[in-house]
């Protein structure tokens, strides 16, 4: 009656929803004050204000047939050529308008974009941990999902497992950074390193092998730390990005997939973009959301928040004996859990009305993601119940 796959794809929620629900669930009962919900990646500072302005003028002075009716299937010329002109501003590059297909936000710019490069017995890479949907997407395109664990004491790639893995079947690689989960920035050491070993693998089975940058969190980044624009570093690579972060507007679903000149067959392979958002019924992304997004391209939304919010967690942890990967970047924290079974530990915590994400599902289990996107106020009145939590496994 209906596709098996799907129907479990439906009726299996995602393990972040779950304990988002629970939360919703808890508060009703005890207040939501007393609830200290870390389970979901919403962002919870607001967008720039220029957001809210251009929207305003938009609705006001744009006719609107014209704000409200399709744009090109690709996008719209201007806001396309609006973000070509801020990214070579910003990095040096030398992009147009013609190496961008708008999307509704990074989820559709990746489906596109692995439904594009995959072929039959096709492997993608993915580098653990990471975001549970790669599995999702990657298989509803065709291609295998190919798991390879980052070293666990700096969550930097393993290059020598990353080698073995690829093989005459490896079609792409997915990397994500800032991560979700673990708030880690790829170094330019270990992004050189990679690369040069994918142009070593291309040479050597005599095809192509892209690599994916999945950006959403790219300006979200603390301190000095600088996070590689991949394009600079290897020729194959494509850009999936989305403003739901950076502009903190999750909800309105606007991003974009960048295919640079330098991708080997650029014509063959942005036809395919097109092709693969055709099939898959990802054109003409949100019109409204295209044109605040070609007068508000390279901003970003007030981080400093975030940055407080990571710094009381990490020195608080420190103090409390959790072991943890310091995040650089994005808005979560990856916290080793004191006892194997992270999703005891998740249990445990629950006790306190802590609620934490055990990371089985990201594909590095023994640990927790903490999205820390809260309001500082919230962070706060959570300490006393990690220190009681610390407490019970004796790590004070």
């Amino acid at each position: 009656m209906v596709s098996k796959e799907m129907y479990e794809l439906g009726a299996k929620s995602s393990v972040i929803r779950e304990i988002f629900e629970f939360g919703k669930k808890r508060a009703a009962e005890i207040g939501k004050e007393n609830v200290y919900d870390f389970s979901l990646g919403n962002p919870s500072v607001p967008a720039p204000e220029k957001v809210n302005e251009t929207i305003r003028k938009l609705t006001l002075e744009m006719e609107p047939c014209a704000l409200h009716g399709y744009t090109s299937a690709v996008g719209d010329n201007e806001t396309r050529q609006a973000i070509a002109d801020d990214l070579n501003r910003r990095f040096g590059t030398s992009f147009s308008m013609n190496n961008f297909y708008m999307t509704a936000g990074a989820a559709a710019s990746l489906c596109i974009t692995f439904r594009a490069l995959a072929e039959k017995d096709d492997e993608i890479i993915i580098f653990a941990p990471y975001f549970p949907e790669y599995q999702v997407f990657i298989s509803a395109s065709g291609a295998k999902p190919v798991e390879v664990k980052c070293k666990e004491d700096d969550l930097q790639i393993d290059l020598e497992a990353f080698k073995n893995a690829i093989n005459e079947h490896t079609k792409a690689v997915v990397l994500n950074s800032p991560n979700n989960p673990s708030g880690v920035v790829t170094s330019e050491e270990t992004v050189k390193a990679m690369t040069d070993i994918l142009r070593e693998k291309q040479k050597e089975y005599g095809k192509s092998i892209f690599l994916v940058s999945d950006e959403p969190y790219r300006e979200l980044v603390y301190g000095d730390i600088k996070v590689p624009f991949l394009t600079k570093y290897y020729d194959n690579t494509i850009v999936c990005y989305s403003y739901s972060k950076s502009l903190s507007l999750p909800g309105d679903r606007i991003g974009y997939i960048l295919v640079p000149n330098e991708v080997e067959s650029f014509e063959l392979i942005f036809k395919s973009v097109c092709g693969a958002g055709r099939s898959l019924g990802y054109v003409c992304a949100p019109s409204l959301m295209q044109f605040v997004i070609k007068e508000c391209t390279g901003m970003t939304s007030d981080i400093s928040v975030y940055k407080k919010n990571r710094d009381i967690l990490v020195n608080a942890f420190t103090e409390y004996g959790f072991t943890l990967a310091k995040p650089d970047g994005a808005f979560y924290l990856f916290m080793k859990s004191p006892e194997e079974s992270a999703t005891a530990f998740c249990e445990k915590a629950k006790k306190y009305d802590l609620l934490l994400v055990p990371s089985d599902s990201f594909g590095f289990p023994g640990y927790v993601r903490l999205s820390y996107c809260v309001s500082t106020e919230m962070i706060e009145r959570s300490l006393p119940s990690f220190k009681k939590l610390a407490e019970e496994y004796n790590l004070i």
